[in-house]
């Protein structure tokens, strides 16, 4: 009954929005020019920025609303504020959490109608359809207002080889994909390694790497050429006993795993894609690390980079690691690729270590998480002004692109650099990743997509890092609101 009154009330609201956006885009787009009304209180974006230079404000453009969000239409712009309040509020993320992991989703009724209102809701939100062709309609609209896509085919966890090869032929269906879309429209594919390499196999090869780290006579018959993959500030309390050897039997998944992603790889080479690996938790990170690692040796020798790997600055050895990759990198020749987030695993990593009884290893404030990010994207923009690294900045921060876009005017990086890339999730900071696209710089849109009960685990992350300390969604609503009000005014000031 609760669902169905649910369903009921997201109907309601939907023809609602609809309604209203017909009244207000029939009256705006009748004016190319409507007086601005007096603003009564500052801006989001002068808050936000309080205390930084007037050059970095003069970047990124945040205070011209109706041309922020010129291509986008009002009927847009109400559903995602919908959706945005919806999954920042906290009762209904945690009723939403608990029914999608609960025993009703065992029950094919519930099932279907839980589905049906997340698909309606979240999934919409956040994701770009449950198959290629509706993945490459979200992708071909980002095309037409400017942006670009990062293709995503939203698989998680695999548990056998089965599996993995099941979801090798996935992804490469998802990059051949690419060919018969508009040109340059999608800046990068992704892939998971927990979706190509059992997951168990994953935590076995980073409980044996931690070891080594800690003991250097401990030999590796297995172990190919790599970067550095730990530091002495990482987490080593997920493997507080010796390990034993990995089996023949792991030995061989484990070169198999090798092979699935040198095989995506030299498809992403061959169409000169670049190939985004996916961070994860900590516990997982080493042996995703060490199979990025030697797939960017073998691939990455020409200029472009097309191998990629992620830091995630909410960890305490971010930074650190980061320069020890790229120092060995550059000392093999290689060219290095990075995506740059904070990091969406906040709450398992916290609840782990406490668990264990290991301080966090994750900065302590938000701040000192905001400070390495820019720390480590200062790192990397100047790897891409001297030709050894290309860097995607995936921030939602408002502040990260701004200091991001000086930096790299500072260092006379060309904003049609393909080495420079910002990235956004596909409904998160719709409102950065216009500033950054009327500034001149390369935007993409993360588009994940598949069936609805495949990527629910992604839209659970979403969904927490909503309403979690690194979410930035207050702002993109505030920006969203003032517009969809800017725009109803106008109707109003139009319709006297």
């Amino acid at each position: 009954m609760a669902i169905r009154s649910t369903q009921k009330l997201l109907g309601r609201l939907n023809k609602s929005i609809n309604t209203s956006a017909a009244v207000i885009t029939s009256t705006t787009e009748s004016s190319s020019s409507v007086p601005n009304s007096p603003r009564e209180k500052k801006s989001v974006a002068e808050t936000s920025t309080t205390g930084k230079k007037r050059a970095n404000d003069q970047i990124l453009d945040l205070e011209n609303g109706e041309k922020l969000f010129s291509s986008i239409k009002t009927s847009y712009l109400m559903k995602s504020l919908m959706n945005q309040y919806l999954v920042s509020y906290d009762p209904i993320v945690d009723m939403g959490i608990w029914v999608m992991k609960s025993r009703l989703m065992e029950t094919m009724v519930f099932k279907s109608l839980i589905l049906g209102v997340v698909k309606h809701t979240f999934y919409d939100h956040f994701c770009a359809g449950e198959n290629l062709d509706e993945a490459s309609k979200t992708l071909e609209g980002l095309w037409d207002v400017g942006l670009k896509g990062i293709m995503d085919y939203g698989l998680e966890d695999a548990n056998d080889n089965f599996s993995c090869d099941r979801n090798l032929s996935e992804f490469l269906k998802t990059i051949e994909s690419t060919k018969f879309l508009p040109p340059s429209s999608v800046s990068s594919a992704c892939v998971k390694i927990t979706a190509i390499c059992p997951i168990s196999l994953l935590k076995r090869v980073s409980d044996l790497l931690r070891w080594e780290h800690k003991d250097p006579s401990y030999h590796l018959p297995w172990k190919v050429d790599t970067f550095p993959m730990l530091c002495e500030s990482s987490p080593f309390y997920h493997t507080l006993t010796r390990p034993n050897h990995l089996t023949s039997i792991e030995e061989h998944d484990l070169q198999q795993a090798h092979e699935r992603l040198h095989e995506l790889s030299e498809k992403c080479l061959e169409m000169n894609l670049p190939l985004l690996v996916d961070a994860e938790y900590s516990s997982v990170q080493p042996a995703i690390d060490y199979l990025t690692y030697s797939s960017m040796i073998k691939i990455n020798r020409y200029e472009m980079p097309i191998v990629y790997g992620t830091i995630q600055a909410y960890l305490k050895d971010s930074k650190e690691r980061l320069l020890l990759a790229t120092e060995a990198a550059e000392k093999m020749g290689v060219k290095v690729g990075y995506k740059l987030v904070r990091g969406a695993y906040l709450s398992s990593e916290l609840q782990l270590a406490s668990s264990l009884g290991f301080a966090s290893p994750i900065h302590g404030t938000i701040q000192g998480t905001h400070e390495c990010y820019n720390e480590c994207a200062s790192i990397m923009l100047e790897k891409v002004a001297n030709g050894t690294g290309a860097i995607v900045l995936a921030t939602h921060n408002l502040d990260s692109g701004r200091v991001a876009a000086t930096k790299a005017q500072e260092l006379g990086l060309g904003k049609s650099n393909p080495k420079l890339q910002f990235a956004q999730l596909k409904g998160m900071a719709d409102g950065l990743s216009f500033a950054l696209k009327n500034a001149g710089f390369q935007v993409s849109k993360y588009l994940p997509y598949g069936p609805v009960d495949m990527v629910i685990p992604y839209l659970l992350r979403r969904a927490e890092e909503n309403r979690g300390m690194l979410s930035t969604s207050t702002i993109d609503r505030e920006l969203m609101k003032n517009e969809v009000l800017r725009r109803l005014k106008a109707s109003i000031h139009l319709a006297k």
